[in-house]
């Protein structure tokens, strides 16, 4: 299948430090061009892959000083994508709605993951105006508040199996925060489950601009005492021993989270994670096997020894059983097939790998061979 992953510019592909959706990319696109299929990817130029890369901008917007507005840079990528969408079976975007009004026309062969929140008002007239674009959502709880919109599917995300290093015996002994310090996230939280709980507790984390005031304010303060340690942004390199080290994550999050990659980062790291019940979080975690949920800072300190004393090697083969990057990609590659089957139009002449019979798994579902090389 001739396939166009269209990413976000704002950082590479994958990202060097934090970025969720760039990194789920990346993810699907090697996983797609190792099943055999024509991938190109639309990103920034300093992004790694063994796809086509067509670069729309020199570096990730984050990194570059000079860039005050991503919004352009973005409309030329778009420009980029329309003069080539002839080439392609499937256009996948994953950048919100910002192409809808350009690629209307061509939604019989376009699929677009939300990545992000979607209960903000002003998103509502949009996806009213355009509620024939098909979509996917990386959670069902992702979908709440828009019960007008046209979801095709839901996939959550995967990772590659031997991307982290699960770790059986953890010698750490400290519980991990793992991601952005932001309202939201709730990392006043985390310390204070840390605190009563008595365990050390390691943020590594970033902290964006426009978080600065909320971390001076309300986070450094509590950082003086015993037992708590900010580190500060990591790299993928160093999640493997910052996540499988600790004997649990906290993810005690306090808005609806359209997936949480940190959870499943940690599972397939063996970690289990302790997470509030918001958004996705009953989607993502297997109370009682992968972590345990709860509601508030009393309820989750009095979960922290059933925490630690979940099984890691259970918890690193659910990870592999239901969040690994294979499946995400099989998934998505069914979503395709699914649409260009219940889209056809006369002038779309797909490949031979997309108008091949796809074949069963033996659940009664349809799956792309894995391993079948496309040239």
């Amino acid at each position: 299948m001739r396939i166009a992953q269209i990413a976000p510019l704002f950082e590479s592909v994958p990202p060097r430090l934090y970025g969720g959706t760039e990194r789920v990319v990346s993810y699907l696109t090697e996983e797609l061009v190792r099943l055999g299929h024509q991938v190109t990817l639309f990103a920034s130029e300093d992004s790694i892959t063994s796809a086509e890369l067509v670069p729309c901008i020199p570096c990730a917007v984050r990194l570059d000083p000079n860039v005050r507005d991503a919004l352009p840079h973005h409309m030329v990528m778009l420009d980029k994508v329309r003069e080539r969408a002839g080439e392609f079976d499937i256009l996948h975007f994953h950048i919100d709605y910002l192409h809808f009004p350009q690629f209307r026309s061509e939604r019989g062969r376009t699929l677009t993951t939300l990545h992000g929140r979607q209960d903000l008002a002003d998103h509502m007239p949009f996806y009213r105006r355009f509620a024939d674009m098909p979509l996917v959502s990386i959670s069902n709880a992702q979908r709440t508040p828009l019960s007008g919109a046209n979801f095709v599917a839901t996939v959550h995300h995967g990772l590659p199996p031997d991307l982290l290093t699960p770790n059986f015996n953890p010698r750490g002994g400290y519980l991990a925060f793992l991601g952005r310090i932001s309202p939201e996230k709730r990392p006043d939280r985390a310390i204070a489950i840390a605190r009563q709980a008595g365990l050390p507790l390691k943020i590594a984390a970033k902290v964006d601009k426009a978080d600065d005031a909320y971390f001076r304010d309300v986070i450094a303060p509590t950082l003086h005492g015993p037992g708590i340690e900010f580190i500060g942004e990591i790299n993928e390199n160093a999640k493997s021993e910052f996540l499988g080290q600790a004997a649990g994550l906290l993810f005690p999050i306090d808005w609806p989270e359209p997936f949480g990659l940190v959870m499943i980062e940690a599972m397939a790291c063996g970690t289990p994670v302790l997470a509030f019940r918001c958004g996705s979080v009953p989607e993502i975690v297997d109370e009682g096997v992968t972590g345990c949920i709860v509601s508030d800072v009393d309820a989750a300190v009095r979960a922290i020894p059933g925490l630690l004393a979940l099984d890691r090697k259970a918890i690193r083969s659910r990870f592999e059983e239901r969040f690994s990057s294979s499946r995400m990609a099989t998934d998505y590659i069914r979503v395709y097939q699914k649409i260009l089957r219940r889209h056809a139009v006369p002038d779309v002449q797909l490949s031979a790998l997309t108008a091949r019979s796809v074949i069963n798994d033996g659940h009664g579902r349809e799956q792309s061979p894995a391993g079948h090389r496309h040239h």
